[in-house]
């Protein structure tokens, strides 16, 4: 028993040093908590605030100005833009811009007596269900009827491309995203740690190959496996949920080149870091976490504080969520995706040439 013991603390001692000397997956021990706190703490807010929302007062009256007055005292609502007609709300809408369109008729101050009219109307992107159940605090806003008279208290809500409020619409587009992250990300983070670990490296090294085709070389196969990905997950959609697709398959295919090169930068950039296969998985959930919980994939985007949406902003999946959202659901063209696009091109170069640096020292 005594001998036993012995032998069991002297593994014990073995793997704490060994972890010790690991500095890498010494830091995931304390990084991950540490971040799993910050995210759930701080990005995670149930309490929806500060929707972009656009206003077309076509009204102008003492009691129109009221009404927006009082949005605005919700935080709810965060209103930046104002245009001139209904019309606008909807390519608003359509392009991403905002998430909520206020309407207020030129007779808004009759339609707050007439039981038959709506005295406003509220344009949801219903793409997201959690906006609109938001968005719905609003229609309780209308102001009280001209004195001695009684208001109908009535606003028209309007979810645009998602009608009927299915799930599934929201979380398809948005799980489209999340998979390439984790499969793309996955497979490169451990290309080169792998080359490394079973010799391969040092034979590639004694090639004419240079470092650019080399990356070039391991991210282009990958790129062709996840637009078949994309297909797959796009099929399965609309046969086993229904969902809608509004736009052309050529906009969301250019999307996701430019989606699943940024990940594959990045996966290099983590193989050129990590010394091991499992020190490279250990990193790409590191990633994985932010971008499934700052990407508005599960949270409406304008509902976390800045700090996060700064995060966010810095994660390809979050570009690309909107631009899946935008193409299948709302019918977005290349002009409307154009800013998504540069985000995630600026992220795939910087990756990238990261990777080559850091790729190039250590063969140095």
């Amino acid at each position: 028993m005594r001998g036993g013991l012995l032998r069991l603390a002297a593994v014990m001692v073995k793997e704490v040093r060994q972890l010790s000397r690991d500095r890498l997956t010494f830091g995931m021990v304390l990084g991950m908590p540490l971040m799993q706190m910050l995210l759930f703490g701080y990005a995670i807010n149930m309490d929806v605030r500060d929707l972009k929302t656009a206003v077309a007062n076509q009204s102008g009256s003492m009691l129109s100005q009221r009404f927006l007055s009082d949005v605005r005292q919700t935080q709810v609502a965060d209103i930046i833009i104002t245009t001139d007609s209904p019309q606008s709300l909807e390519n608003l809408l359509r392009r991403g811009e905002i998430s909520v369109g206020i309407h207020i008729p030129s007779d808004f101050d009759r339609r707050l007596t007439d039981p038959n009219r709506p005295a406003a109307h509220l344009l949801i992107d219903g793409t997201d269900p959690t906006i609109t159940a938001v968005a719905n605090q609003l229609t309780s806003l209308v102001p009280d009827a001209p004195s001695g008279l009684t208001a109908t208290r009535h606003i028209e809500v309007r979810p645009y491309f998602n009608p009927e409020q299915r799930s599934a619409v929201n979380i398809v587009p948005g799980l489209l995203g999340t998979i390439l992250t984790m499969t793309m990300m996955l497979f490169t983070a451990v290309a080169i740690v792998r080359e490394r670990e079973r010799g391969n490296l040092e034979l590639l090294i004694n090639t004419p190959v240079s470092t650019p085709e080399l990356m070039v070389g391991k991210v282009v196969p990958y790129i062709l496996i996840g637009l078949a990905q994309v297909a797959l997950i796009v099929a399965l959609g609309q046969l086993l949920f229904e969902v809608p697709f509004a736009g052309t398959i050529g906009n969301l295919y250019l999307g996701a080149v430019v989606f699943i090169t940024a990940n594959l930068s990045l996966g290099l950039l983590i193989s050129t870091v990590a010394r091991t296969q499992f020190q490279a998985m250990q990193m790409t959930f590191f990633v994985m976490l932010p971008s499934i919980l700052l990407s508005g994939f599960m949270f409406p985007f304008e509902g976390m504080p800045a700090f996060a949406q700064f995060l966010g902003e810095c994660l390809p999946n979050t570009h690309f969520i909107r631009i899946a959202r935008g193409v299948m659901l709302r019918g977005a063209d290349v002009a409307d995706l154009a800013g998504e696009l540069r985000s995630l091109g600026l992220i795939a170069l910087v990756a990238l040439g990261l990777a080559m640096a850091r790729f190039s020292r250590r063969l140095d």
